[in-house]
């Protein structure tokens, strides 16, 4: 233990400076701000300052929607077409004294029904995968990635993640219910956004357009 240096004379003593007042939130001190001197942007859409032209075509979107679902429709047609040429009828004969009467009945083998389980089965997989996990998690789907553009939210500039991605698709009965005018919302809106892009605030960029939105 050091012994404490008295003042000179006639010099009185300062007492030290009183501690800060506890912080709440556990007492730790606000962290500093960021590089630069300034303090980020308040929360909003990052995806901003972009033209109408910058958003992906209604067109390109249109394309994209019928390669995404063109292998459902050929699963579900080839489940479809086995399941109708299984159809078997059953007959049986009623004898009277005045007449003879036939009775028939018709209804898919077990093949066909098993036929047709497993596509609709196949399709869904396919949707839950192509709309759920592959667009969630990249942007796009397989039409998506054909047509080169993505759907990103316009809060984050990045993909939604598959839970979200899933009720986005869900959320196209908004589009539908309206007698399918939902659909055709990105031909005059501002960001060729559809009524399920609106309410999921998500917006639809080409692939290089999506970079230049996250950096904006």
């Amino acid at each position: 233990m050091t012994d404490q240096i008295p003042p000179p004379p006639g010099e009185a003593q300062i007492p030290p400076p009183p501690p800060p007042p506890p912080l709440g939130g556990g007492g730790y001190p606000p962290p500093p701000p960021p590089s630069g001197g300034y303090l980020p942007p308040p929360p909003g859409p990052v995806v901003r300052g972009l033209t109408k032209e910058s958003y992906t075509p209604w067109l390109s979107r249109v394309a994209a929607y019928a390669i995404d679902h063109l292998p459902v429709a050929l699963i579900f047609g080839v489940g479809y077409l086995v399941l109708q040429n299984s159809v078997q009828s059953a007959c049986l004969t009623d004898v009277s004294p005045y007449s003879v009467d036939q009775i028939c009945s018709f209804g898919y083998s077990t093949v066909g029904l098993s036929v047709m389980t497993i596509a609709v089965l196949l399709g869904l997989a396919y949707m839950v995968w192509n709309f759920g996990y592959r667009q969630g998690a990249t942007g796009s789907s397989v039409g998506k990635s054909l047509l080169r553009f993505k759907v990103v939210s316009e809060n984050t500039g990045k993909p939604i993640g598959f839970g979200l991605s899933v009720l986005r698709e869900i959320t196209h009965v908004v589009d539908a219910a309206i007698f399918y005018i939902g659909y055709l919302f990105p031909l005059w809106d501002a960001k060729r956004q559809t009524l399920a892009d609106k309410i999921m605030a998500t917006v639809c960029l080409p692939l290089d357009e999506t970079a230049e939105g996250e950096s904006l």
